[in-house]
């Protein structure tokens, strides 16, 4: 099954990597152009304070070199199958100008383009938004897949009511359903009943569970075979006709004749009534009624207003901390309804992976990119831990540095992408400023790494620090010993691009060690990029648990005997 994780911008991936018409559904989460910065929040093990932040990313989009050539692009490269979208967005520049939001429209255009190159003829699309931007999303969707190619708006109440500033209060986001031709998969998805709907309706009871009882008639009389008499009652005397139920909707354990759909609806209901599955009033002359036990309902077939999947709450074992996450549930529904198993997912703003996630819990590929590091450590993070996917064995990853050539070519281009991606080889979490959301250099941290100690009990923190340049000094190394001592940390790690100097080595020896049962361990440990591109990782006590990234509730899970790591 194909699983590929992607690093870097979108738009070259899907030049680059993928071909046409190989993928069944797509599936994005763009940002909403709301000239906001999202922060990762991770949360404080110690339970104190409010938690570490760091930048996912910057939802800002401005006018400029990246947009002209984009815009250009849709006039020149795709004029003669897409001629019309051109002309749109000319239109719309000249009439919005040259600013933050005709910028993120032109770029989502053109990478909506090659959304629509990679599906196939039978693929679907779905494009999650905010009443920011979808109406101009809308216009720019129907140039390239066609009007008759729209679907639905999806809605789904993303938050609780809370009150509006002179305004009706914004609790819902938009999700704008296209297909690629009019042969597309679907597969009739349903809502499962609310408690609220079960006590209700199902109120009776037999020895073969709980049921409802429903109406055997549908409305209008026929002059066919089900608009005919069944034991005395004639449905098209009150101007209906018997309505038998489809099979899908009968127990399992009714046992379907191989001729049933030669029957006429009285030999059906004749089976059914032997069966039980018919409750006859007390008072003479009534109408029977079918007898729908619960087990044998699916429930309601989803409809275009979502509001029986909650978002998450701060309390949410899913949550990961990322701002912009979205329940797994919903994803799954949206893949339910519009993918089989063993198709292919793709989500090209994948974030912290809940669609890739609902793709490998529903026995689909994915195909996930996104142009953040901390990104990508969050998904293999958990994908390792819901589903025991490690990288490079169970699925790929690329765009990330495999040598050290590459890392020093990251390194150059992007410092603080460097850093990202050097922590999550060492499976440490970002710090950052808890109350500005900015990354911890000031602090002298990088990044936390939290482990159990092997016995399960003592909760431990490794402060990490990552160094790029050339320039490296045994200062350094007595700088994060004082950062060490200041924040109680167990160990320091220290990663380096380049090779430590030899008093740099001498000066971590001076932190001493960690001792565990007969075992020791070097508090201080220098880890070279090399060697970390090669498999080696830090010195930690045999049979400790990494839980860097685990949330502060699973400490009382843990002592309740429930092992499961959670965020």
């Amino acid at each position: 099954m194909e699983r590929r994780l992607y690093f870097g911008d979108n738009l070259e991936v899907l030049r680059e990597h993928i071909p046409d018409e190989s993928v069944d559904l797509v599936y994005l989460d763009p940002p909403f152009n709301s000239k906001a910065d999202y922060n990762v929040i991770f949360r404080e093990h110690s339970g104190k304070g409010p938690g570490a932040q760091i930048k996912a990313f910057e939802d800002t989009w401005s006018w400029g070199e990246e947009s002209e050539r984009a815009l250009g692009e849709v006039l020149e490269r795709h004029r003669k199958r897409h001629g019309r979208l051109g002309e749109f967005l000319e239109f719309m520049v000249r009439s919005l100008g040259k600013n933050d939001l005709s910028a993120y429209l032109v770029m989502m255009a053109v990478r909506l383009l090659e959304l629509h190159r990679v599906l196939k003829p039978t693929g679907s699309l779905y494009l999650h938004c905010d009443p920011t931007a979808s109406h101009y999303l809308k216009v720019i969707l129907d140039q390239i897949f066609g009007p008759r190619n729209f679907r639905n708006e999806v809605i789904w109440k993303r938050t609780f009511a809370h009150g509006g500033a002179q305004r009706w209060a914004r609790v819902h986001d938009t999700i704008l359903f296209y297909t690629k031709t009019d042969k597309y998969t679907w597969n009739q998805t349903f809502e499962p009943p609310s408690e609220d709907y079960v006590k209700k309706f199902y109120r009776h009871k037999d020895e073969r569970g709980i049921y409802r009882t429903v109406t055997l008639t549908g409305p209008g009389a026929s002059a066919g075979p089900s608009g005919q008499p069944w034991r005395g009652i004639n449905p098209s005397r009150s101007n209906r006709h018997w309505a038998v139920p489809d099979p899908d909707a009968l127990p399992e354990w009714f046992v379907l004749p191989p001729n049933w759909e030669e029957l006429s609806p009285q030999e059906r209901l004749d089976l059914l009534d032997a069966a039980g599955l018919i409750h006859w009033p007390k008072k003479e002359g009534g109408i029977p009624e079918y007898k729908r036990y619960l087990e044998a309902y699916r429930g309601t077939p989803i409809q275009d207003v979502i509001t029986d999947i909650p978002p998450l709450s701060h309390q949410s074992k899913e949550r990961l901390g990322y701002p912009t996450q979205k329940p797994v549930a919903l994803l799954k529904r949206i893949l339910q309804a519009s993918s089989n198993p063993g198709d292919v997912v793709l989500d090209p703003f994948c974030g912290c992976g809940t669609a890739l996630a609902a793709a490998e819990e529903l026995g689909r590929g994915w195909i996930g990119i996104d142009i953040t590091h901390l990104a990508i450590t969050l998904i293999q993070a958990r994908l390792k831990r819901d589903f025991g996917l490690e990288p490079g064995k169970d699925y790929e990853v690329l765009g990330t540095p495999k040598d050290l050539e590459s890392a020093r070519f990251l390194f150059g281009k992007d410092p603080h992408q460097f850093q990202l991606w050097a922590l999550g080889l060492v499976g440490a979490q970002p710090y950052g400023d808890p109350k500005r959301g900015k990354r911890g250099g000031d602090t002298g941290i990088d990044g936390m790494l939290f482990f159990r100690d092997p016995a399960g009990n003592k909760l431990e923190k490794a402060v990490v620090q990552v160094k790029g340049g050339e320039r490296l000094a045994p200062s350094m190394v007595r700088d994060l010993r004082g950062v060490m001592e200041r924040e109680k940390a167990a160990f320091g790690l220290l990663i380096t691009l380049s090779e430590p100097t030899k008093g740099m080595r001498e000066e971590a020896a001076k932190a001493g060690l960690y001792r565990w049962g007969s075992q020791s361990y070097p508090r201080l440990q220098i880890l070279t990029v090399e060697d970390l591109l090669a498999g080696k990782r830090p010195h930690l006590p045999v049979g400790s648990l990494n839980v860097s990234y685990e949330r502060k509730e699973v400490r009382t899970a843990k002592r309740n005997g429930d092992m499961d790591p959670l965020f």
